[in-house]
């Protein structure tokens, strides 16, 4: 039985599953053709500890406080605001699905996007940590969450640590200090242990920094506290309203936002950067430092631990210069801007770093510039008056030959891929298109350049749809940084940094016979050894790398067959690498593995376009050496394309109908058929290079385009 039966028959989702097979002890499994299969006694065994998903519970959810994303204290809060900035999106911005939040703080104006693909970003782990927390797509056991918020607020700690020694009767009495520290230490000690995943992690310390900011001894923020007073509040627990329903896609950094928006794309770009000298790290210092829990030497009356690598150039006289950067750099159709008129209203640290003219001169470079406002009360320190204070959002709306998506070419070399002529298809496709469906996506050299809102990659490969979710799941750095473990492991080379010199070899003939060794261990690992997860993807990919033609070819044993390649991961690999990663991470994407037959088309609005790529009959690649498209399987997708057309559904095929003296008669009939509802364009495409075993030089090769609507360079057959 494998994942998608078993999940099938519990009830729940087949993602869900996979997430939870890891928590799950003593789990036998074995590989066939990258799936997992499960005998009898490990089913009845997952059966029993998944139990609480596939039946109501009996249990009922306790009645306890609660609390949302909005009730934390927090400077330049947008709560508040969030009708307005709703109103001025609905109302001037299209065709929105990705949303990023580059200065995105505690994610409160993201609440007004749930339904859109995320990207949020923070500079401080200790906001970082809460997005996983409230946008995070896995599986979050609210009554295990539940049970220990109760023991948590139950606790009477006796012992002191690193909070009671540091901190009692500052921001907070010596009891809930040595509370906050035992919770603190017990969370990161559940998550080593595997008793809770990453996510509930994230819930957990999210719940303890609301707790400690509702009672803590300050203002508002850490940069001081009160002397003198009475700890007349106790820290108290409360469950986060969070969800199990969250896109998918959603991903979440700490990075300066200047570098990360080189990396990024996005619909909408929202900007609400420090409007002046007060450095958010210095006035949540306390609640970063339980957060990442280091537990550093701190110093001075607010007992401050070294902030100096989280300091914006945004609270200093380099602020013009970095918005200057970070708009130029920025890669959307609308920037959204919150900044308020505090120019020269309060005092100098209240004062604003980026004046109105500086403001609508950068942003004029980069399109229309629309500009909102609304009043708003403004944070002082209390000893400075501010009227006619007004909080204003800047529209612009990016020039589109300046914001045009780049395209880029998938890191895999698939047989058959489209990137040289995606050029020729591109325009032939629909303006508008909110879901583009990519039936056989191999390499996604095209769904990955499709304008579109949103994008389904589907492909019955499953090892190469793992492996491109592994590049979705994981972050950039860990993939490249498990890249370069495994090729120094296997000893195979790195022509990117050293060149082909020091293996003795040259460009012309190859890296093939320095890296044959520590290839063939890998290939033989991965075939015996390795356990079917993220490493084992990564892996994989490596071996494409340093294949031949860098293709991907299991044998009828689900064993990697393909001998080793003249090339390696080289720099314009790493390029290829990256820009699919930067653009997998920015955009709403999906990658599913299935019979295309299974995507039922009852789901597809009038707006969604469906792509078909298959293997083409009258061709031989290696994805289809063992027989795996036949004439019936050709009949099969032309009659599911006539479905579409009669749902009203716009599609294209790839296809060829002529080749090396074949023809492809059962395409040709259908189209002489089909006279009046579908077109056909002829492509100029070279295969003087797309595989070992199709090289087409001298012989005629007719390769078509065919759609259910008419284009500007659609002709009748």
């Amino acid at each position: 039985m494998t994942i998608a039966q078993l999940a099938k028959e519990i009830g729940i989702s087949k993602s869900s599953l996979y997430n939870h097979l890891k928590d799950i002890l003593n789990l036998q499994q074995s590989e066939r053709n990258g799936r997992y299969i499960f005998n009898e006694e490990t089913i009845a065994e997952i059966k029993e500890q998944l139990s609480f998903l596939s039946k109501p519970k009996t249990k009922e959810t306790p009645k306890i406080k609660t609390l949302s994303i909005q009730n934390r204290r927090y400077l330049g809060n947008k709560f508040k605001l969030l009708p307005f900035i709703d109103r001025i999106v609905k109302q001037e911005c299209k065709n929105i699905n990705t949303v990023a939040d580059i200065f995105a703080g505690t994610g409160v104006v993201c609440s007004l996007f749930k339904d859109k693909k995320l990207i949020l970003n923070d500079l401080l782990y200790s906001n970082y940590i809460t997005y996983d927390a409230w946008f995070g797509s896995e599986y979050v056991d609210k009554i295990k969450i539940y049970d220990l918020i109760k023991n948590y607020n139950d606790l009477n700690v006796q012992e002191g640590n690193y909070m009671s020694e540091n901190f009692s009767n500052t921001f907070f009495c010596e009891s809930d200090c040595k509370k906050i520290g035992y919770i603190r230490e017990n969370i990161n000690k559940l998550y080593d242990d595997g008793y809770i995943n990453k996510r509930e992690k994230a819930v957990l310390i999210t719940t303890l920094l609301y707790a400690m900011d509702r009672v803590a001894n300050t203002c508002g923020h850490y940069d001081a506290y009160i002397r003198n007073t009475k700890f007349e509040k106790k820290l108290e627990l409360y469950m986060l309203e969070v969800s199990n329903e969250n896109n998918l896609n959603n991903v979440f950094y700490q990075e300066d936002s200047n570098e990360l928006v080189k990396t990024i794309e996005a619909d909408l770009v929202y900007i609400d950067p420090p409007y002046n000298s007060r450095q958010y790290c210095d006035a949540y210092h306390l609640l970063e430092n339980v957060a990442l829990w280091e537990k550093p030497k701190v110093e001075g009356v607010a007992r401050k631990m070294d902030r100096s690598k989280l300091k914006s150039k945004y609270c200093t006289n380099s602020a013009v210069k970095a918005f200057e950067n970070l708009i130029r750099n920025i890669k959307a159709k609308y920037i959204l801007l919150s900044y308020n008129n505090m120019a020269n209203k309060g005092n100098d640290r209240s004062n604003s770093k980026i004046s109105d003219d500086d403001i609508l001169r950068i942003l004029k470079n980069k399109g229309e510039v629309k500009v909102f406002s609304e009043k708003y009360k403004a944070f002082t320190t209390g000893k400075t008056s501010i009227n006619d204070n007004q909080e204003r959002l800047f529209l612009c709306i990016c020039n589109n030959e300046i914001d045009k998506k780049k395209i880029i070419q998938s890191p895999l070399n698939y047989t058959g891929g489209k990137y040289k002529i995606l050029n020729q298809i591109l325009p032939l496709f629909p303006k508008n298109i909110n879901t583009f469906v990519d039936l056989f996506c191999g390499g996604c050299n095209v769904g990955i350049n499709v304008d579109c809102q949103k994008v389904i990659f589907n492909d019955n490969n499953e090892n190469l749809m793992y492996m491109l979710n592994t590049f979705k799941n994981l972050d950039k750095s860990s993939i490249i940084s498990m890249i370069n473990q495994i090729i120094d492991k296997y000893n195979l080379s790195r022509s990117d940094l050293y060149g082909y010199e020091k293996y003795s070899c040259n460009s012309k003939d190859g890296l093939g016979p320095y890296n044959l060794e520590g290839y063939l261990r890998l290939r033989n690992d991965l075939n015996n050894k390795f356990t079917l997860d993220y490493g084992y993807y990564v892996a994989l990919y490596v071996l494409i790398c340093y294949s031949f033609n860098n293709q991907i070819r299991f044998n009828s044993k689900g064993k990697f067959n393909l001998p080793v390649g003249k090339r390696d991961f080289n720099s314009k690999m790493r390029e290829k690498f990256n820009n699919f990663i930067d653009r997998v991470k920015s955009s709403d994407y999906t990658f599913i593995c299935d019979d295309y037959k299974n995507i039922d088309i009852e789901n597809f609005g009038k707006d969604t376009f469906v792509y078909a790529d298959p293997p083409y009959l009258i061709t031989c690649a290696t994805y289809n050496e063992q027989g795996a498209w036949n004439e019936e399987k050709e009949k099969e997708l032309l009659e599911y394309l006539d479905e579409l057309d009669k749902k009203g559904i716009q599609f294209a095929l790839s296809n060829v109908l002529e080749t090396k003296g074949k023809e492809n008669k059962i395409l040709k009939s259908w189209l002489n058929n089909n006279k009046n509802r579908y077109n056909v364009i002829h492509l100029d495409r070279d295969y003087s290079n797309c595989n070992y075993q199709v090289k087409i030089k001298n012989g005629k090769s007719d390769e078509v385009l065919i759609t259910n609507y008419k284009g500007d360079n659609n002709d009748n057959l």
